[in-house]
């Protein structure tokens, strides 16, 4: 059932419209202390969801709520559950977002 709901919820964190995207991700970050734990069949699909593009967006609306979601997820979940994927997305990043992974993951 989880996994359903983020498959439909999933492609709002990186919507086209700016608005929706700061929306989704704002939604993300209210979900995040309710679910905590409960997340982790679904974590490694909304991890690239959430960074990718947003952490490195150029509309303060944006990168702020990205980066409330990623303390939100490092505050409530396992951070044995959170090592791989954010891992794996700093590899492939670049700028604030590269910096901003990096610092979490130390």
């Amino acid at each position: 059932m989880l996994l359903q709901i983020f498959d439909a919820f999933k492609p709002r964190l990186h919507d086209s419209n700016s608005k929706v995207n700061q929306v989704a991700l704002e939604a993300m970050h209210r979900m995040i202390p309710v679910l905590k734990d409960n997340l982790s069949p679904v974590i490694n699909m909304l991890i690239p969801a959430i960074v990718d593009n947003n952490l490195n967006s150029k509309n303060p609306g944006i990168y702020a709520a990205a980066t409330n979601v990623i303390q939100a997820l490092c505050q409530h979940l396992d951070n044995s559950l959170l090592l791989q994927p954010f891992c794996t997305k700093a590899q492939f990043l670049s700028g604030k977002a590269k910096q901003d992974l990096t610092e979490k993951l130390a």
